[in-house]
């Protein structure tokens, strides 16, 4: 199939008004149902205590992140004064309200589970007490860690009149500290006491005991305001507006602006203030007013706050966690001359991450960067992480005088600052650096090997569903397929080529978006419908992160009318209301969450008993069904053309939608159930790999 690429309409929506409001999920509510979800897992006493630790702290960590980014923007679409309804029929006011009614309980549950952790944590044997529960030789070892450890870091800020109230920064915890002054009126003084989670770890630890570094400052602050009288302290927390657009068009460097916008984050209006229960009104009150926040955004907890940190908890007890996985290490020709360049030459390579080990991407990269045959190495970079590996196979590459093309892009939320140091160490190495695509977000995950073979150019290509981050790829569950077909050679060429000089492109196999990869999908789903009329049967199969984006639903619930059988694997957000008589009877939703995060994308289309080659096509890409992946970003999606890995692909997700562990079904209630069982395809697929 060729398709022509061109630019979509700046703007465009596909949004659809020709089915009912009451069809459609609410986004953020759908969230919601995710995040308790990950919460299930960290209440679920069959998983491993130190694991339902991490668990309530990825429970804290989403929302944190749903708070800056989704609940602010439903308070930005209040204060412009926005009155169209989602598609889910509701207004921005009203999502607000549910938003903050669900949060508020989400909130105790998910400290609640962390309290129930710990506290198991310390009948197991991992001793996590308070700073009041020590004996006298710990209290004094203690003491003498936190005079040189802890409290030269520490910066007191007074309030009075000379002293403003203080900025508090995005997700700080801190300490409201009262202090007696016989010349305030209230007899009081307020200060305020930064803990410096990130710059020290958030557990102290002494010995063999684990205390909170909230505690531990908490209990010594008469030694950091010798001469006054310490009354009380009281933990708090902020969450900012980190949500921050600017405009492309304007901008003429877009690294300043990008590095502008990150500055500027930093002073997002505050959207939620946690607090302990404990905190007196007239302190709460006087906070609230401080920071300029609606009463309704503020969570009264039990603690901790900042569930999040609790990820780094520096205890290692094997048997409290997860059994130790070693990935399985696929060979890919290391012991040929032309080693993996051989071996892709007699066919492709899928690999299934973390259970095959995301080194043999890494190792194509390197082997490209050393090997003197290859010419040039084009790359997309999205959320690198801080693999030294990658980093320099791409400057060895430079170095060796090879064309080096990395497109970076900058504005990949939360690691931008990572990206830009990335960009500049790669420019001063010598490659060409390109800062992404001026109103569209690169997010494809594709790199480009030629090589000179022969005295002719042979193009090796990297097609993924997930980022080039060797750590996130250890706990993330990704495909990658490694190729030398010349479609696809000849396609990501021309993807490069559109990407970095603007030219028009064709392509042969891929769908890309913003151009072809939506009438694509859309197109299959109506062929297979078209089956359905001639009296066959026919199904779609797609895994994929998210689904929201109103037409492919519309389009997914015509396929169901037409009788097309659709099965959809959708771990996060999901807008579609399955099993609906009349409308969507033939559409399954599963959400799949375990140790690794599902983050795969499989797209799987077929027709009558779906073995000929030409009754089923499979693609893997980057793409979830959201309006910004389908219109404002450039995603790619490349079909499997390989029969054994086709099987293995639809293998895949049908031992994915047999898991009865870590498995929920979406009701046409828009309810989750948890299904009943111990069948963990995460667990089939690592004693697979084990076998090998």
């Amino acid at each position: 199939m060729t398709v022509k690429h061109k630019k979509a309409p700046q703007g465009e929506t596909h949004s659809t008004s020709a089915l009912p409001d009451s069809l459609f999920l609410n986004r953020e509510l759908s969230w919601l149902a995710f995040n308790e979800r990950v919460l299930a897992e960290a209440q679920d006493v069959r998983n491993p205590l130190l694991e339902r630790l991490k668990y309530a702290a990825i429970c804290g960590s989403n929302l944190d992140e749903f708070f800056m980014v989704r609940v602010a923007g439903v308070h930005r679409q209040i204060a412009a004064g926005v009155a169209i309804k989602s598609p889910d029929g509701l207004l921005p006011r009203e999502t607000l309200a549910r938003v903050r009614e669900q949060t508020h309980v989400m909130l105790r549950e998910v400290e609640k589970a962390a309290r129930r952790a710990i506290a198991d944590l310390h009948t197991a044997g991992v001793r996590i007490m308070r700073v009041a529960d020590l004996g006298k030789k710990a209290r004094a070892a203690l003491h003498a860690h936190y005079l040189t450890q802890i409290q030269p870091v520490l910066t007191p800020l007074v309030v009075d009149p000379s002293h403003p109230f203080p900025y508090i920064s995005n997700l700080s915890l801190n300490l409201a500290v009262l202090l007696r002054d016989e010349e305030s009126d209230t007899g009081q003084e307020f200060a305020r006491v930064k803990i410096p989670v990130g710059v020290l770890p958030r557990f102290v630890v002494i010995g063999e005991v684990y205390l909170l570094l909230e505690d531990v400052i908490a209990e010594h602050l008469p030694e950091l305001f010798r001469g006054r009288e310490v009354l009380a302290s009281y933990e708090f927390r902020v969450t900012r507006n980190t949500d921050y657009e600017f405009d492309e068009e304007e901008a003429e460097d877009l690294l300043a602006t990008i590095e502008d916008g990150l500055r500027r984050r930093r002073f997002g209006a505050v959207v939620r203030l946690e607090v302990t229960r404990e905190m007196p009104q007239n302190l709460l009150d006087f906070l609230t007013e401080r920071l300029r926040l609606n009463e309704l955004d503020v969570f009264e907890l039990e603690g901790p706050l900042g569930t999040a940190d609790l990820m780094g908890f520096p205890a290692r007890t094997p048997e409290l966690s997860y059994p130790v996985f070693t990935p399985h290490l696929p060979d890919l020709g290391d012991d040929d001359d032309d080693g993996i360049f051989a071996e892709l030459a007699r066919g492709d390579q899928l690999l299934h991450h973390p259970y095959d080990s995301f080194g043999g991407v890494l190792a194509f990269l390197e082997a490209a960067a050393a090997d003197p045959d290859v010419l040039a190495i084009k790359q997309t970079l999205y959320r690198t992480g801080d693999d030294k590996r990658l980093l320099g196979a791409l400057r060895t590459a430079a170095e060796n005088g090879k064309q080096v093309v990395a497109l970076i892009e900058l504005k990949a939320r939360f690691d931008e600052q990572r990206n830009i140091s990335w960009a500049r160490q790669l420019e001063r190495a010598g490659a060409h650096v390109v800062y992404g695509v001026s109103g569209l977000k690169v997010h494809g995950k594709v790199a480009l090997v030629v090589r000179r073979e022969g005295g002719r150019l042979r193009s090796y290509v990297h097609i993924g569903t997930g980022n080039y981050n060797a750590k996130t790829a250890r706990l993330y569950t990704d495909l990658s397929l490694l190729s030398a077909r010349e479609d696809l050679g000849d396609d990501v060429a021309r993807l490069f080529n559109h990407l970095t000089g603007y030219s028009e492109a064709e392509y042969r196999s891929l769908l890309v978006a913003p151009d072809t990869a939506r009438s694509g999908l859309v197109a299959w789903l109506e062929r297979m419908a078209e089956y359905v009329k001639t009296g066959q049967h026919a199904w779609a199969r797609v895994k994929i992160n998210q689904l929201t984006d109103p037409a492919m639903i519309e389009a997914l619930y015509t396929a169901s009318k037409a009788g097309v059988k659709i099965d959809l694997m959708i771990r996060g957000v999901c807008c579609l209301r399955p099993g609906v008589p009349g409308l969507s009877e033939n559409i399954r939703v599963h959400s799949l969450l375990g140790r690794y995060l599902e983050h795969a994308r499989i797209y799987s289309f077929g027709h009558g008993d779906g073995h000929a080659p030409d009754q089923v096509q499979v693609y893997i890409g980057s793409a979830d069904w959201m309006s910004r992946n389908l219109d404002r970003r450039v995603e790619v999606l490349a079909p499997v053309q390989d029969a054994r890995h086709q099987q293995g692909l639809l293998d895949l997700v049908a031992t994915e939608w047999a898991d009865t562990r870590g498995s929920w079904e979406l009701g046409p209630d828009g309810v989750y159930r948890k299904l009943q069982g111990d069948l963990s395809a995460q667990v089939s697929f690592m004693e697979a790999r084990r076998g090998v």
